[in-house]
């Protein structure tokens, strides 16, 4: 089952995707229940949100609803940094006995479609495709071996970075914490959906040319390793979002260097999520 979060007719809902494109909204009922999909997720029901959209038998077209985030609203949004050899390499980075942690806010999160604004302060604005998971049922101390029983499903994630304020000092925060600069979705792909995820084929593309294409199963720290630390130092709720990390091909490490730009269109293609598409425009607020 494919779900988006999204707005029709002026209020913002989640609903079940068609394989068409097409979306049927949760029903009142169902929403009066469940007022948002981590609701959805927390309580156990999207199976039940299934059943309910079939009922329905709404649908609605593309055009008339506005993508939001898949979840708009996380308790914890968790990056994984360095996350494949590739990356490490270019970054000349050393190899690492654990996994790199930052965090985003919620408000750093963006749409399927919205504008990604780059800080007229800057010109290093650059991208990382990722894979992202949501979490199900939540836990702490989760061994390896139960990971992926917690995780509700998958998505595409862009990691936009503002390059020169990730690097003002060791610490990511600033670079990483930019708002709407986390493109998340078009949609959740249940785990269902996704039987294998180590074969899944994660692309990224800069106005049609291709930036980043890397297998899924190429993560040095596997999702199963990933859910288990993170769960060790911190307890995961259903609905939190843990991206995985980028692989090679940042702009940031090219020579010579290439960044996004006001007018350039950035997509995030994963092997049965969708593609995650913005456009990039310039935030002149500060400037």
């Amino acid at each position: 089952m494919r779900i988006a979060s999204f707005e029709h007719d002026g209020r913002a809902t989640y609903g079940v995707v068609g394989t068409d494109g097409h979306y049927t909204p949760a029903p009142a009922e169902f929403l009066a229940r469940f007022p948002d999909l981590k609701a959805v997720i927390a309580g156990d029901a999207l199976a039940a949100l299934q059943a309910a959209a079939q009922a329905s038998g709404v649908r609605v077209a593309p055009a008339q609803v506005r993508l939001l985030p898949v979840i708009p609203n996380p308790g914890k949004l968790i990056c994984i940094g360095l996350n494949y050899k590739t990356h490490v390499a270019e970054t000349k980075r050393p190899d690492s006995e654990h996994p790199s942690i930052f965090l985003r806010f919620a408000d750093t999160l963006a749409a399927h479609g919205d504008e990604v604004l780059r800080p007229a302060f800057s010109e290093r604005f650059d991208w990382e495709g990722e894979l992202a998971f949501v979490i199900g049922q939540g836990g702490r101390h989760i061994a390896k071996d139960k990971a992926f029983d917690h995780i509700a499903g998958y998505a595409c994630f862009n990691d936009v970075s503002v390059r020169d304020w990730q690097k003002h000092t060791h610490q990511f925060t600033p670079g990483k914490n930019f708002p709407g600069t986390g493109p998340f979705g078009p949609y959740m792909a249940t785990r269902d959906e996704v039987p294998d995820v180590t074969k899944l084929q994660l692309q990224t593309r800069l106005n049609g040319a291709v930036v980043q294409n890397a297998s899924v199963g190429d993560l040095i720290f596997d999702i199963p390793t990933i859910v288990n630390y993170v769960s060790r130092f911190t307890p995961l709720s259903p609905g939190d979002v843990i991206a995985t990390g980028t692989p090679g091909g940042v702009g940031d490490r090219r020579e010579p260097p290439l960044y996004m730009q006001h007018g350039d269109v950035v997509e995030v293609e994963i092997t049965g999520l969708g593609i995650l598409r913005n456009p990039i425009g310039t935030d002149r607020a500060a400037a």
